[in-house]
């Protein structure tokens, strides 16, 4: 298949991807990949996605220069400033495009997973939008840490559920969600947050992600006097807002890099596996059991990668990185401090690895690079608080 492109009925990227679920969900998806592929070739559809898009979720967002960065890294710093959209990230986008897919099937109400509470503050803002029930699975750990996001998924009339199992994070948020569905498939739509999952979820989000892409190649073109930037950064969990930004630029020469976090990279450290209904790559011990991931970051506190993203990798169209917690934490400081930008921690793992290609030569000199800002950091200030407060 050519680089990001259609997976086709089955769903596979390349070696990668299916739809691996119980037999009650196998029906749910095929309705939703039906539906989907309808919806997209629907005018009013589109029209009705990108009037929401436009007047609720603030696009298009703006990339802004950063000449002060740019200065400090030797390097032309451009930012996709998602977290100039409605509810601080990219994760509006998505929640957007499968609320009204959900009330294009007949479904009354969403469950989601979250891990940094982005994409549960999203699908809780949409469903109060569209007048749709919402439960949101969240670990424990993830629960405490972001207290910030539970209340605000809470004021919109969404049930926060803790979930205590396993490693309280991420992965286990999304395993509990898959079971509410199962149990409410007829009634209700599990509104995923990220390129991960049975298809046509990893396809179906990147779709809805691609906006972010699209928009920036766009406005990079009126900016730069080259068709693309030199490069493209974004971080990685799952990955949606890697592959909705790679999507605008895989026809491009432009160098495509994610950055996972150090503790959770899966395309580094992991290998091939089946979990939450694909095939991709996954941390895993010598057993082939999954193994727990660790980030500073909620949302990139995942053992795995979307499937989209393992194609990428396999067949060398991007190339994957980490950055640590402190290399995450030093990059948010100097954003907020050279630019009045603070970012996400998410997001900050990409301005880490530019930071560190620069200083390396890895970045030559005047290249120029996007990076998407992913989400604000109003969310992680507690941890980093915490972080610094320990370090010094």
């Amino acid at each position: 298949m050519a680089a990001m492109d259609d997976p086709g009925p089955r769903g596979w990227f390349g070696s990668f991807g299916g739809c691996f679920v119980p037999e009650a969900l196998v029906p749910a998806c095929e309705q939703l990949a039906s539906a989907f592929r309808a919806a997209m070739a629907d005018a009013d559809f589109l029209a009705a996605l990108a009037g929401l898009q436009r007047s609720y979720a603030g696009r298009p967002t703006p990339v802004t220069e950063a000449a002060r960065l740019s200065e400090v890294l030797g390097v032309r710093v451009l930012l996709k400033r998602e977290d100039l959209a409605h509810t601080g990230s990219h994760k509006i986008n998505n929640a957007i495009g499968q609320g009204l897919l959900a009330k294009r099937i007949g479904k009354t109400a969403l469950v989601a997973e979250t891990g940094a509470g982005q994409h549960g503050v999203a699908t809780a803002t949409v469903a109060a939008h569209l007048g749709l029930g919402c439960t949101v699975y969240m670990g424990a750990k993830d629960v405490a840490r972001q207290e910030l996001n539970v209340f605000r998924m809470e004021l919109l009339g969404a049930t926060v559920v803790p979930v205590t199992a396993g490693a309280r994070t991420l992965k286990d948020a999304t395993s509990e969600a898959l079971r509410h569905w199962v149990t409410a498939v007829d009634s209700t739509h599990y509104c995923i947050g990220s390129v991960l999952g049975p298809h046509p979820y990893p396809w179906l989000v990147r779709e809805f992600q691609r906006v972010i892409g699209d928009e920036a190649r766009a406005q990079c073109a009126e900016l730069l006097a080259v068709a693309a930037p030199d490069v493209v950064v974004a971080c990685v969990g799952g990955g949606s807002n890697a592959a909705g930004t790679f999507a605008g630029f895989a026809g491009t020469q432009a160098r495509l890099v994610g950055v996972e976090a150090a503790g959770g990279a899966a395309l580094t450290d992991g290998r091939t596996g089946v979990l939450h209904g694909a095939l991709s790559w996954f941390l895993q011990d010598d057993d082939g059991q999954i193994r727990q991931a660790h980030s500073i970051s909620a949302g990139l506190d995942y053992p795995g990668v979307g499937p989209e993203h393992a194609w990428l990798a396999e067949s060398g169209r991007a190339e994957y990185h980490t950055a640590t917690d402190e290399e995450a934490v030093a990059a948010a400081e100097l954003c907020a401090r050279t630019e009045g930008i603070l970012p996400a921690l998410e997001s900050a793992h990409a301005l880490a690895w530019v930071h560190r290609a620069a200083l390396a030569k890895d970045l030559a000199g005047g290249a120029t690079v996007l990076i998407t800002m992913s989400g604000r950091g109003d969310k992680d200030a507690a941890t980093m608080r915490e972080f610094l407060r320990g370090r010094r």
